[in-house]
């Protein structure tokens, strides 16, 4: 009977950890109130149509912004948004679309956006992804 009681605790502690880490790994960062949220490049799409005001951020070089973009975006490389971000994206609280090519620099520019205090950033990959126009 002990062991029984033993077994039912022990299982409760490991569903509360599983529902802990469900509730912390639904694909967003946080830090102070600010949270990047990874979704894809047809939610990007219809959440920036629904809005007045927003930042389309490309993280690739200036070279391969130059090759093609998205319609609106800015280019800031990032490596370099911890020294440009504020200065050219000074509205903190402004939703902030990341994209690169594949996926992998918008992560590391949308970390870098949460880490200087920006509050609602989305990160949808690559533009290799994007279904819809592309600038040249």
């Amino acid at each position: 009977m002990y062991i029984k009681m033993i077994k039912r605790r022990l299982l409760s502690v490991i569903a509360a950890l599983v529902f802990l880490l469900a509730l912390s790994g639904c694909g967003a960062a946080e830090k102070e109130g600010s949270v990047y949220m990874n979704i894809n490049a047809e939610k990007a799409k219809e959440m920036m149509d629904g809005l007045e005001k927003f930042v389309l951020l490309d993280a690739r070089s200036e070279e391969e912004f130059l090759e093609g973009h998205i319609p609106g975006a800015m280019v800031i490389p990032h490596d370099e948004i911890e020294e440009r971000a504020e200065a050219e994206i000074p509205e903190k609280d402004v939703p902030v679309f990341v994209y690169c090519r594949s996926g992998n620099r918008s992560k590391t520019a949308s970390k870098a956006l949460v880490d200087l205090g920006y509050s609602e950033v989305y990160e949808f990959g690559g533009i290799i992804d994007w279904p819809y126009e592309i600038e040249q």
